[in-house]
């Protein structure tokens, strides 16, 4: 055990047993569970602080207020931002997509414009740039995936040439597979170009540090790393924020309003129109101290031993009738296993669909996720329409994989193997 305590007894939701077995959660690529400690933090404020932020003298709101920049000074620390300023509070990291996209993508990318993606990436960073393709022309440009379930750099330069953003996933959501986001920055701004990075598999299982990864837009999610929906985070080098226009127009992003027009606020208030999730924050901030104190570098540690164990088992138990796909490494990936079952290896024939697998699971109280895993492009280099997905974070342990194991074994008469 890589923590010095029982994790999964931290996790209320996780005491539950369904179809009278224990519940074994194994998406948490999707969303992740919750400690005790983010809970309370938020009834917490519900209980003894609620009020609005920015706007009020009293003592309320001014705890409030508090709360507030308190979490973002968290959120900061978490990613060693050189300052909260540039820290964006956004409701998910879609948003924070559709904000860079609208505001940085709207003022400075026209006809015939580069962005470079790739075929790895979720939905949440392409849709935003097929809508701008639309409207002003832009060129979307792919970086391939190969065999293995890495990117293919091989015609990197070409792709590179003329660009004007990279925008690249750092783990993907589907293969698990963590790519080279410093080497990929250094290409993209010798080239020209600004780096994007949507980190929201990234932040909640490895140590970041945005100085390092040598990013200028970072972007992720609250919800997979601890905290509650409701709340994402887009980070990018203050100058980017200071010229990009306002996302969203109303209260708080504003600094004067006449009947001629109005100016916007500092940054990153700027970005933030409206009452802000200020509970959420709170959550968030209560995430980042649960995984502080359990160490990154603990976190990561324990997903790769784990997700060793899992590959290991998972081959050995059902050879050929199992595909699992990304990376053969598991210190080149993630806690993402996405596979296929039954076939015979790269014979699709027998293949149980995704969706039969995930119902079947269930009622061993195992909890994937199946379908397309918001990533149509790469479901389709796959050559599969979806996949069975299970997805591994700090609550998970040998046992969780070995339930996963036997489930799948039983149900092979179901599906007559």
């Amino acid at each position: 055990m890589t923590f010095p305590r029982d994790v999964k007894a931290d996790f209320p939701l996780l005491r539950q047993r369904f179809h009278d077995t224990p519940i074994v959660y194994l998406d948490s690529a999707n969303t992740s569970q919750k400690p005790q400690a983010v809970i309370d933090a938020m009834g917490c404020y519900y209980e003894t602080t609620n009020a609005n932020v920015h706007r009020g003298s009293y003592e309320l709101a001014v705890r409030a207020t508090d709360a507030l920049e308190g979490a973002r000074a968290k959120v900061a620390g978490f990613i060693n931002a050189p300052s909260t300023s540039e820290v964006v509070f956004t409701k998910n990291a879609t948003e924070g997509m559709n904000l860079l996209s609208r505001s940085w993508g709207g003022a400075n990318l026209g006809p015939g414009d580069a962005v470079v993606i790739s075929e790895m990436e979720h939905h949440a960073n392409i849709v935003p740039w097929h809508m701008l393709a639309a409207e002003k022309g832009i060129e979307l440009r792919w970086i391939p995936v190969d065999a293995a379930g890495h990117l293919d750099l091989t015609e990197l330069d070409r792709l590179l040439d003329g660009a004007k953003l990279v925008s690249l996933t750092a783990m993907s959501n589907v293969l698990g597979t963590l790519n080279d986001i410093p080497h990929l920055a250094e290409a993209a701004h010798a080239a020209g170009a600004l780096m994007a990075v949507d980190a929201s598999q990234y932040v909640p299982h490895l140590a970041t540090d945005v100085q390092a990864m040598g990013a200028d837009f970072v972007i992720f999610t609250g919800h997979k790393m601890l905290g509650p929906m409701g709340i994402g985070v887009l980070w990018a080098r203050a100058e980017l924020l200071d010229a990009m226009p306002p996302f969203l127009g109303g209260g708080e992003m504003i600094l004067q309003v006449t009947k001629e027009g109005f100016t916007t606020n500092e940054i990153p208030w700027k970005f933030e129109a409206g009452t802000p999730m200020v509970a959420e924050a709170v959550g968030l901030g209560a995430a980042i101290d649960y995984l502080n104190d359990l160490g990154m570098d603990n976190v990561r540690r324990h997903e790769v031993e784990l997700t060793a164990y899992a590959m290991r088992t998972l081959t050995e138990t059902h050879g050929d009738r199992i595909t699992i796909h990304g990376p053969s490494e598991p210190a080149e990936r993630g806690g993402v296993l996405s596979f296929v079952y039954g076939g015979d290896g790269d014979d699709c024939s027998g293949t149980v669909h995704p969706h039969d697998v995930a119902q079947v699971l269930d009622q061993a109280g195992v909890c994937v996720r199946a379908g397309h895993h918001c990533a149509k492009p790469l479901m389709g280099v796959l050559g599969a329409n979806a996949t069975t997905r299970a997805s591994l974070y700090v609550y998970n342990d040998e046992s969780d994989i070995d339930q996963l194991n036997a489930a799948l074994t039983a149900a092979d008469d179901l599906f007559s193997f």
